[in-house]
């Protein structure tokens, strides 16, 4: 009787460290990605990513006539005007 406890616990060792290597190995594979942050360079020339920069912003309303600026589109108009448009679809002028 002793000697099929002794077994059994030993079987039972050999599988508790065969788990334990196997989940180390698949936790070494994974691999954490931080959220996309944008290169600065990218925010300049392309006005489509919205920027919380006003500098940027204001670089990117001069040379593209449009920029995202905190999640909102902004415009240049032909008068050189700088408007939004509403959730109506009405220009909005600042």
């Amino acid at each position: 009787m002793t000697k099929i406890l002794l077994i059994l616990f030993f079987v039972l060792l050999f599988l508790l460290f065969f788990y334990s290597r196997r989940n180390k190995r698949s936790a070494q594979k994974t691999k954490i990605i931080p959220n996309y942050v944008p290169f600065l360079k990218e925010l300049e020339f392309n006005p489509d990513i919205s920027t919380d920069n006003w500098d940027i912003h204001k670089l990117r309303l001069e040379k593209f006539r449009r920029s995202q600026y905190k999640g909102l589109t902004f415009f240049v108009s032909s008068e050189n005007r700088i408007y939004y448009l509403s959730k109506e679809g009405d220009k909005v002028y600042c």
